[in-house]
């Protein structure tokens, strides 16, 4: 078993016997998903399209002042995590997508390239830190995710309090938006908590549609997401409620707006929606590339439903320019 040395510890990427498995290292690509119930059948590997395309950071930008930053400060994002397309044009203007309570998520969704393993136990200065960070960079909006955290009572819904309570009483103009897990199973513990700081937006995407939940979202139930955010808008009817699809799992166009309709219907006010890359030959292959006509097509619709912002595109991601989206649903203070 080959390990790799990461600035947060050990990350193993092949996979592993039962008698080599170490469960505090940080598991990536197939020694992540050698492990999941539903196994990853591997499919023709389509070419990407002319309109897939991407910037990458560059020395004249801003992005490797930014992870400087981070790395001091000991901070993880979930743009490097997950290894988002974008991060180059994000860092570049110097945003990011904050991950807290460490890298090592307690789910293995096949479609996602953060890491699995045993979660590290929550860092108390990490609040502090990120709220020094954020008021450093001084960002007007930030947005603030985190790993699954199954093995939390509260799901991990108190340490995004501190997060939030930190960064408003150093930069009490920027914005935050949460991007956060569904809390199975401690959802109504976690809304409670949330009470003492509610965000500025709150996230929780749904990824895909019930059909595929079971191969896509492992150990994630698609009602439960749904009525995590209604639940939620109930609690706080001026924050507005955001969720997130990939398209390019095996879906139809048709299931597609049949997710749109329901969120709608759960009070959902901001929609986005993007193309599914595979992040190795490990994870789920891409089914389909989708046309920007067809993105067009979501995107007039979700306006038909009344979605008061949707960002639609190929390469829009759940945090992409999440400071325009939020604008363009008119987020106040």
């Amino acid at each position: 078993m080959t390990k790799e040395l990461s600035a947060t510890g050990p990350v193993v990427r092949e996979a592993q016997s039962q008698e080599n498995y170490d469960p505090t290292a940080k598991q990536k690509a197939a020694a992540k998903l050698s492990r999941i119930p539903i196994k990853v059948i591997p499919g023709e590997v389509l070419k990407k399209p002319d309109w897939i395309r991407v910037k990458a950071g560059s020395p004249t930008t801003r992005f490797y002042e930014i992870k400087d930053i981070l790395r001091k400060n000991k901070l993880v994002t979930v743009c490097e995590e997950a290894s988002c397309p974008n991060i180059g044009e994000c860092f570049g203007k110097g945003t990011a997508t904050f991950m807290i309570m460490g890298d090592k998520c307690t789910r293995r969704c096949p479609f996602c390239d953060v890491g699995h393993g045993r979660p590290d136990p929550l860092d108390v200065n990490e609040p502090s830190s990120l709220a020094r960070t954020i008021a450093d960079l001084k960002l007007s909006y930030v947005v603030i995710t985190s790993v699954d955290r199954d093995d939390l009572r509260d799901g991990g819904a108190g340490h995004f309090v501190d997060c939030i309570r930190e960064t408003r009483a150093l930069s009490p103009k920027t914005q935050i938006e949460v991007l956060v897990p569904d809390f199975r199973g401690r959802d109504d513990r976690a809304l409670e908590i949330l009470k003492a700081a509610p965000p500025d937006v709150m996230n929780h995407n749904l990824e895909t549609v019930p059909r595929l939940y079971k191969e896509v979202r492992p150990g994630s139930d698609y009602q439960f997401s749904l009525q995590l955010l209604k639940k939620f808008k109930a609690l706080f009817p001026h924050v507005p409620t955001k969720s997130g699809l990939m398209v390019g799992l095996g879906e139809t166009d048709e299931e597609i707006l049949q997710v749109m309709q329901e969120m709608r219907d759960h009070n959902i006010e901001m929609l986005t929606l993007g193309q599914y890359l595979a992040p190795s030959t490990s994870h789920l292959t891409v089914k389909r590339y989708v046309h920007p006509d067809t993105f067009k097509m979501f995107e007039e619709k979700a306006y038909e439903m009344g979605f008061k912002h949707a960002a639609v595109g190929a390469m829009v991601r759940s945090s992409y320019h999440a400071d325009q989206q939020a604008h363009g649903a008119s987020l106040a203070r």
